[in-house]
């Protein structure tokens, strides 16, 4: 059973590398977008993104899920697994991408961006490449080729990289003929969208050794099944992608500025952005903690070791978010002074995410016991709240509103999974240190609120002497020691407890 085990641990690390990396190559281009983009541009940026989101998932048929369940069946040849979803995939996105090409400068036009038709062309170029490629990868993952999948990721990752420090930096100063019919002379939208687009060709042709040593064998029959097995999982999953990114689609429609909806779409995205480092560690305690969770699942103690990894999950997502919080003032120089009327939204984006990865583990029950049935409607649950807050909010409070509605929809979705968990699945969570210790960090925001504003409210980094930001950042790291004191006060004993359950 060891060898297993030390296989999947070691996969997990592989496959982690190269999402980690995305994101922290993603958080390095906040400052240049946010310095080199006005915010209607970034606004611009983060719509496109929203709808490849959710249209990734459409076109995808849910395949990637029904490769391993079909190629893992006694009896089932795996070629014909493979061949089957990849002309399902193909044909469907870039059927997609065909009726983007024919239609382009209606929906740019339809869109608001008109003149800009080639970048509907390169959104449906990335949808298809992208998709199709999932099916590659998924294979890669059924093979337990870790390590090439992540080369592969990296490269594209790498790729995006290098195409946007040319579009960015050497471009605008060498504009030619030849390039100006793909993007604009000058940054703006597009040069991020191309640069996405170029890494999706380059990802592409990576798999082009693959595709000829590929022995095509295709099964009307098989696809017909594997669809139906695989459909359904798409549009369970349809609820989740669109919570997430249905707020950045609803500026459009009702934002309090219908003007310039695009810019507080973008001021609210660069809040976003500086978010990231909460969610950062939340992918990285997921990858580590999902197999974890499963592998300890029959163990005596298994409950109770759940328990109290949600006690320090806890307690490190508190020193992460006041982390930022006591430091919001350093922070916002990450990202252009256009941008910065929204750093107010990170800490509310920072407890949202909190919160979101607290419903990672209280979610854990469902997945534990087999009744996964239940994800899909603990999920239209939080879509709902999502779509009430913002329909009824953004027309008064603009990116507020977005960011309120991820909280009380994260809140709503983990307090149902919570109690959902309690009856089906009961895990002897400790309420009361879990909630002591979100008291400790609510108690150490309000102490840092009071005092800046009674002592510190005209004390400004790059404005005020360098004496005063000092002191300022010396009180904010003596609360942080306070917040550190006080959680190891309300853990103690519980890593000892960790190791004998």
């Amino acid at each position: 059973m060891a060898n297993p085990l030390k296989q999947l641990a070691g996969e997990t690390a592989v496959y982690g590398l190269s999402t980690i990396l995305a994101r922290i190559i993603n958080f390095l281009f906040v400052p240049f977008y946010t310095r080199l983009l006005t915010p209607s541009s970034y606004g611009v940026v983060t719509e496109f993104m929203a709808y490849i989101a959710v249209l990734q998932v459409v076109l995808v048929l849910g395949l990637e899920t029904g490769c391993f369940n079909f190629a893992n069946r006694e009896g089932v040849d795996s070629r014909k697994v493979y061949s089957n979803a990849l002309a399902a995939v193909f044909g469907t996105s870039f059927s997609f991408l065909a009726f983007l090409v024919l239609f382009r400068d209606g929906i740019a036009s339809a869109l608001g961006y008109q003149g800009f038709g080639n970048c509907i062309i390169y959104i449906g170029g990335i949808l298809a490449l992208d998709c199709t490629t999932a099916i590659l990868f998924a294979k890669l993952r059924q093979e337990h080729k870790a390590f090439r999948f992540a080369i592969f990721k990296t490269v594209k990752i790498l790729t995006e990289t290098a195409a946007n420090m040319v579009l960015f930096f050497w471009y605008p100063a060498h504009v030619n003929p030849v390039m100006s019919v793909f993007i604009s002379p000058t940054p703006d939208f597009t040069y991020v969208i191309f640069a996405i687009f170029i890494s999706s060709v380059i990802c592409g042709l990576l798999f082009i050794p693959d595709l000829v040593k590929f022995s095509f064998k295709f099964d009307a029959k098989l696809l017909r099944q594997m669809l139906a097995y695989s459909i359904p999982l798409m549009i369970a999953a349809l609820p989740g992608i669109v919570n997430d990114f249905l707020d950045r689609i609803l500026f459009r429609y009702f934002d309090t500025d219908p003007e310039a909806w695009r810019s507080s779409l973008g001021i609210f995205q660069a809040a976003v952005k500086l978010s990231v480092i909460m969610n950062l560690f939340i992918q990285m305690f997921r990858f580590a903690a999902e197999p974890f969770f499963f592998q300890r699942s029959r163990d005596k103690g298994s409950k109770q070791l759940y328990a109290i990894v949600m006690e320090f999950f806890t307690a490190f997502c508190g020193l992460i978010l006041l982390g930022v919080f006591l430091y919001l003032d350093i922070f916002s120089l990450i990202i252009g002074k256009d941008f910065r009327s929204g750093m107010g939204v990170v800490p509310v984006m920072l407890l949202s995410y909190m919160l979101l990865g607290m419903l990672f583990n209280v979610s854990m029950w469902y997945k534990l016991s087999g009744k996964t049935n239940m994800a899909l409607w603990i999920t239209l649950a939080g879509l709902v709240v999502t779509i009430i807050v913002n329909v009824v909010f953004m027309p008064v409070f603009s990116f507020w509103a977005a960011a309120f509605g991820h909280l009380a929809s994260y809140l709503v979705m983990f307090v149902i999974s919570a109690v959902l968990g309690a009856k089906y699945y009961p895990i002897p969570y400790d309420w009361k240190r879990i909630l002591s210790l979100m008291l400790s960090m609510a108690l150490i925001c309000a102490a840092t609120i009071f005092i800046d504003k009674a002592f510190f409210s005209g004390v400004v980094i790059g404005v005020s002497s360098a004496g005063e930001v000092i002191l300022k950042l010396a009180v904010h790291t003596v609360l942080i020691l306070v917040y550190i004191g006080t959680a190891a006060f309300l853990l103690r004993g519980r890593y000892s407890k960790a190791l004998t359950a």
